[in-house]
């Protein structure tokens, strides 16, 4: 990374990071990519936003089949995981190519636990014409090594009134990587109905560890952490760990 790392950063081994990586070699160039040859681009990911994410959503495009990157298609929802787990492979499933997957309530709150289901799997009666990637939206997330042309983070989640909520199947859906845009084709009246009508499910957990992570944890774009940990504004200095006795 050359001259765009600060070598002079302590790190957790009392050194800086200049001098543990001091001397280091890249042993082969395709694995690790000199700076004047990039793998694509643009960078691993684009945040996109829009009126189906007002806060942010996240694509790795790279996984993303590059001909996805400007797409509109017909929603195809789920309400939650089970929803998907029923129906994607039902051979009556009104999806093509073209169709945009939507997976609903799979986010901090909405999951619970924001777990990674944002790699929706390819129907299998579209696998069986050869089609290996489509676009997928969702408020959950994705380990780093899934793949697909998957819009995750959708933030703010469905579970707590964020417009993904009110998508409906055969929506059209926009995805804009140039644009930097993931929007529902639907006018702001239509879009505002929707929003009256639409009644929030009731939390899971009456009590216990389940209570406190609905109460305080954050959504997807301020990183699904307790608000009790933030440091308080006005704060000044560390916060000092408990003493150990």
């Amino acid at each position: 990374m050359g001259d765009l790392i600060d070598g002079s950063a302590l790190t957790v081994s009392g050194k800086t990071i200049g001098e543990n990586i001091k001397g280091a070699e890249v042993y082969n160039n395709d694995v690790i990519l000199p700076l004047d040859q990039p793998l694509g681009e643009l960078g691993s990911l684009v945040i996109l936003r829009g009126n189906l994410a007002p806060n942010s959503a996240v694509l790795k495009i790279h996984a993303a089949d590059p001909g996805l990157r400007e797409h509109i298609g017909k929603a195809v929802v789920f309400e939650n995981v089970s929803d998907l787990q029923s129906r994607i492979d039902d051979p009556e499933l009104d999806v093509d190519k073209d169709s945009v997957l939507a997976l609903k309530n799979a986010g901090p709150l909405g999951a619970p636990g924001f777990p990674e289901w944002g790699q929706i799997p390819i129907p299998k009666k579209l696998l069986e014409q050869g089609i290996r990637d489509i676009v997928r939206i969702s408020d959950s997330r994705m380990s780093g090594t899934s793949f697909g042309s998957c819009v995750v983070h959708i933030s703010p989640e469905s579970f707590i009134g964020g417009p993904l909520a009110f998508v409906k199947s055969g929506d059209l859906v926009e995805l804009s990587v140039s644009k930097r845009q993931l929007n529902l084709l639907i006018s702001q009246d239509e879009m505002n109905r929707r929003r009256v009508e639409w009644v929030q499910p009731a939390p899971y957990y009456p009590r216990g560890y389940g209570k406190m992570f609905t109460e305080h944890v954050s959504q997807a774009d301020d990183g699904c952490d307790f608000d009790f940990l933030e440091t308080i504004a006005g704060e000044k200095g560390k916060i000092p760990e408990p003493p150990i006795q």
